[in-house]
């Protein structure tokens, strides 16, 4: 009976039970109101309104349920796209450091694995603890001190109370590979960048802060900022705030997430 029912149109179905219903009518206003029909009309309407109520609720449902696989499936895309120009610089470095410094490049091989394993399995799931978002920052970090032939101010002080937080993975690996793509890569000398991250009351809060070459031209935002945006709009609608400060060489952005 299922199987037939998928087949009839839905129009149909809603005409066949109206047209029911109207002879139902007729023949109680033939009859002179009699209860030997009064009472089928009265029960037939009470099943009609029932099956509508149920079939706009089961429509309702299965158009929230395809908003939700959208979004998801837009989440996963744009998880797809972070940083891979990231991992191909490395490997590039790589190339170069075997030859000369083969226990440096071990060293950073694994660093390098252990963030692929990281952005590639983990960063696939809903949620990972914040702690090993810190971790994963701090190996890209490492591999940048280790990739550069100067000096570089990196700080990162990080603090968390209370028990450790969920958040979407990947969240801030753009913020940072911004601040050494824009910053630290331009700069010959006194560069800087100065990372903080507070979770305290169900509240994240993350600020990174940069030096750059105030005479090349602005190159920041781009791709890697919109993606970033998006997957907040998706995942924290209205419990986050990004925002961005500029000076005449001093780059600042502050990204705060409720996670409740």
């Amino acid at each position: 009976m299922k199987k037939l029912v998928r087949f009839i149109p839905m129009w149909l179905l809603w005409t066949g039970f109206v047209g029911i219903g109207v002879v139902i009518i007729a023949f109680n206003d033939f009859f002179g109101e009699s209860e030997l029909f009064g009472i089928p009309a009265f029960l037939y309407f009470i099943l009609v309104f029932f099956l509508l109520i149920r079939w706009i609720f089961k429509q309702a449902r299965a158009v929230l349920k395809l908003k939700n696989e959208k979004a998801k499936t837009e989440l996963l895309h744009l998880k797809s796209q972070v940083n891979p120009h990231f991992f191909f610089n490395m490997l590039n470095n790589l190339y170069g450091l075997v030859g000369k410094d083969s226990e440096k490049a071990q060293e950073l091989i694994l660093k390098l694995s252990d963030m692929m394993r990281y952005s590639i399995y983990d960063g696939q799931k809903e949620t990972v603890l914040l702690s090993e978002e810190i971790n994963y920052l701090q190996n890209y970090i490492e591999l940048h001190k280790m990739r550069y032939h100067k000096a570089i101010d990196i700080v990162f002080n990080h603090e968390i109370t209370d028990n450790d937080y969920k958040i979407m993975p990947l969240l801030y690996i753009i913020l940072l590979e911004n601040a050494f793509k824009h910053g630290v890569e331009n700069l010959r000398e006194n560069a800087y960048v100065y990372i903080t991250m507070t979770a305290k009351n169900k509240q994240v809060n993350f600020g990174i802060e940069n030096n750059f070459d105030n005479t090349l031209e602005d190159e920041s935002g781009g791709i890697g900022l919109n993606n970033l945006k998006r997957r907040l709009e998706l995942v924290y609608p209205k419990k986050h705030t990004l925002s961005f400060s500029k000076t005449e060489d001093v780059y600042k952005v502050q990204l705060n997430i409720n996670t409740l």
